[in-house]
């Protein structure tokens, strides 16, 4: 007798489920299990079950590192799953290729495919599943910087796997989690969870997991000096990495295991090790591990006073990293999937002016949402740095254009300040709602600040024929402790939305005294106009992420949606309340409370300026090549001479034999950052420990004003604006 369809399709599910099963612990009888079930799909020509076994195997090639196969593989299962519309396999075969993603240092990419799989595995209630992409961002995250971010995506995937009562998965998220305590300092935390994980692993009897387990309690002990103890872990994890076939689990202990070598004073066995994790890595393009072995490499030569070899490996180490960086940027702007998120993100956008569907689209995927926010604040990040080129070469081409370049160079610097305007919205909204923004209050002059604000908006006012009105009480002091920056901003984006949506009549900034204190007084701020005022269903909706008022949404009055978001969090973080009343063809009301503690005089101090910057020195650290390019085209016009350093470690070399007049630090660069570079040059010993460092950087939140300020003689954010740099350079400060 025959066997049925359905008999054959219960046999390759069956197949499938005990492939998956033994994977722990016999991954190659996994790949032997899903390739029968594959020959009876075929036969059956039966596409979803294909496509099943598919996926399965880029599952299982990728985790025996076999990345480039089980991308192919993944790719012709996505395309399966996709033309059967069958969602639960769409998101895992997505997981699967976003795992290769990360594990080959491809993270963008992995982030924009697990983005994808989770959104799925919400809406289809799968918390296994979420468990494992919660874990895999958590991996991301770290690879950022963003430890917070780890712990909280790790801890979201106890809590998922916790809840399917998942012992293999819960104990995943322990071993990367005690990294993370144990980067902090933390042992005690670092070693109770990697022990629950190792407990974990005997109980499930998941062998692969307990490698990985073992590799993380050997880890402490190297931290905590205890070396032999922390070898024998190391080399027990290795060897059931080898007898599992687990690739990228052997490259990271050989690559431990050599710098633990190197802290023993075992300089001949650290060099054989890290070789052979170096050899094993370009065989199967670990790529991560391949910078790391190099760097190392790199310090044992140094340590052995052979310089020759030792620079080798670290001009080795900068160029394939910087090699791997601009590949990386380049595929991300080509890739498609980048780009389809971001045109997912961008109609996402216009739809959140429905409520109703904003609210539907939160309860469904509020995880999602946010992940998609941390990847537009990254992505705004990347753009910064082209961005930053693209202004200063239109400045530069001003000087030297005739009148038929012009009208283009002008119409470009237009464009430009206009985007950068526009990513600038985006990141402040970005930290804003992250909550990495805080005040930063000193004694300023309010009055000032106020008759400034209205100043700046004159003209954008008189070109439109409108009048700009400012109105203070009388018993409004003049200093006041503030934060001008956000004060600034809030009524920035009050004043400028008013003289948007104003066509005739006036614009007013009123400030009025409600309560006079000892030390402190209770003030409202208001902005009126006489404008076409907002439809009454809409006022709830105004301050929310990327949301405009029907009645403002046409070509006369674009924008990007974020002024008022912006508004409302700054107002917040002053503890009140921005509120608005409108009527329709007649005007908007804007206005809030806040309390201003009292403050005093403080005389600035006074600056001497000389335009001779011919014939000076200059040490510019700068990792982007580009940016490093433009600046020292920018600089050398000035006259100044100027010496370039690829990162930090260069930085501190270079100012060690020659003293520089000026130093220009950016702070973000790989191998040692700016931060740590300008540390050491601080010391006594070297040259250039009381030469002006001046911070080049995108973001300097009060923490890091706070970290940076001793060692930092300025700060000047990203892009530079070619003003502020050559007064900078040319400022005698007279104290």
């Amino acid at each position: 007798m025959q066997p049925t369809a359905e008999s054959k399709t219960d046999h390759v599910i069956q197949l499938l489920e005990e492939a998956y099963s033994i994977r722990i612990n016999n991954l190659q009888g996994s790949v032997d299990l899903t390739a029968k079930a594959m020959s009876i799909s075929q036969e059956m020509q039966d596409n979803l079950l294909i496509a099943k076994c598919t996926s399965r195997l880029s599952l299982y090639h990728m985790i025996l590192g076999e990345y480039q196969l089980a991308i192919k593989l993944g790719t012709e299962a996505l395309s399966l799953f996709e033309k059967e519309k069958y969602k639960p396999g769409i998101a895992e075969v997505k997981y699967n290729i976003a795992g290769v993603y990360y594990k080959t240092d491809k993270y963008h990419q992995a982030l924009v495919h697990l983005i994808d799989c989770l959104s799925i595995f919400e809406e289809i209630k799968d918390m296994h599943n979420q468990a494992r992409v919660h874990k895999s961002l958590g991996t991301i995250y770290e690879y950022f910087g963003d430890e917070k971010s780890a712990v909280i995506s790790y801890e979201r995937a106890i809590s998922a796997a916790q809840k399917v009562k998942d012992l293999n998965l819960e104990s995943n998220a322990y071993n990367p989690l005690s990294g993370i305590y144990l980067n902090k300092g933390n042992v005690a935390k670092a070693t109770e969870l990697i022990e629950r994980s190792i407990a974990m692993k005997n109980e499930t009897g998941d062998t692969r997991g307990l490698a990985f387990a073992i590799y993380g309690k050997a880890k402490i002990h190297a931290q905590t000096e205890q070396f032999e103890t922390a070898k024998k872990l190391y080399l027990q994890s290795l060897n059931i990495h080898e007898e599992m076939g687990e690739r990228l689990g052997r490259a990271m202990v050989l690559y431990k295991l050599g710098v633990l070598y190197i802290k023993m004073d075992m300089l001949d066995k650290a060099e054989e090790v890290l070789n052979g994790a170096l050899k094993f890595s370009a065989e199967f393009n670990i790529v991560i591990i391949k910078f790391k072995c190099y760097y190392h490499l790199y310090e044992i030569f140094k340590q052995r006073q052979d310089h020759v070899r030792a620079l080798e490996y670290l001009e080795t180490y900068l160029l394939e990293k910087e090699s791997v960086i601009n590949s990386q940027t380049r595929k991300i702007i080509e890739s498609y999937e980048a780009l389809t998120s971001m045109e997912r993100l961008k109609k996402e956008a216009e739809m959140q002016r429905e409520k109703a569907e904003i609210l539907e689209k939160k309860n469904l995927a509020e995880e999602s949402s946010r992940v998609r926010q941390e990847f537009l604040s990254t992505m705004s990040h990347e753009i910064r740095t082209p961005l930053n080129a693209v202004i200063t070469i239109t400045s530069l081409l001003e000087d030297k254009s005739d009148k038929n370049d012009d009208e283009l160079l002008k119409s470009l610097k237009f464009s430009s300040n206009n985007l950068l305007r526009i990513i600038n919205d985006i990141l402040d909204f970005s930290k804003l709602d992250a909550g990495k923004v805080s005040l930063e209050p000193t004694s300023g002059d309010f009055l000032s600040l106020l008759e400034n604000i209205r100043n700046t908006y004159k003209n954008l006012a008189s070109e439109k024929g409108i009048r700009i009105n400012l109105n203070i009480e009388n018993e409004i002091k003049r200093f006041y402790k503030i934060d001008e920056t956000k004060i600034t901003q809030i009524l920035g984006n009050l004043v400028s939305n008013a003289i948007k949506f104003t066509d005739k009549g006036e614009v007013s900034i009123d400030v009025t005294l409600l309560r006079k204190g000892a030390k402190s007084d209770q003030i409202e701020i208001s902005i009126s106009d006489t404008g076409i005022g907002i439809v009454e269903g809409a006022l709830n909706d105004i301050f929310d992420s990327f949301s405009q008022s029907k009645s403002y949404t046409t070509r006369k009055h674009q924008g990007t949606g974020l002024g008022l978001a912006i508004v409302k969090k700054l107002v917040t973080l002053h503890g009140s309340n921005i509120e608005v009343e409108s009527t329709i063809g007649k005007g908007s009301r804007f206005f809030f409370q806040i309390s201003l503690p009292h403050g005093i005089n403080q005389k600035p101090d006074t600056v001497e300026i000389s335009d001779d910057l011919n014939g000076k020195t200059v040490l510019m650290a700068e990792d982007n090549m580009i940016n490093a390019m433009v600046s020292i085209r920018l600089l050398s016009k000035w006259g100044l001479k100027v010496e370039h350093a690829k990162d930090g470690l260069e930085a501190v070399e270079l100012s060690s034999t020659t003293t520089f007049d000026f130093i220009l630090m950016d702070i973000h660069m790989p191998n040692l950052d700016g931060f740590d570079a300008t540390r050491s040059i601080r010391g006594s010993s070297n040259p250039n420990h009381r030469t002006p460092i001046y911070a080049l950087t995108a973001d300097i939140t009060a923490s890091q004003r706070e970290l940076f300020s001793p060692y930092f003689d300025g700060f000047l954010l990203k892009p530079i604006e070619i003003d502020k740099l050559f007064n900078t350079l040319t400022k005698k400060w007279i104290k």
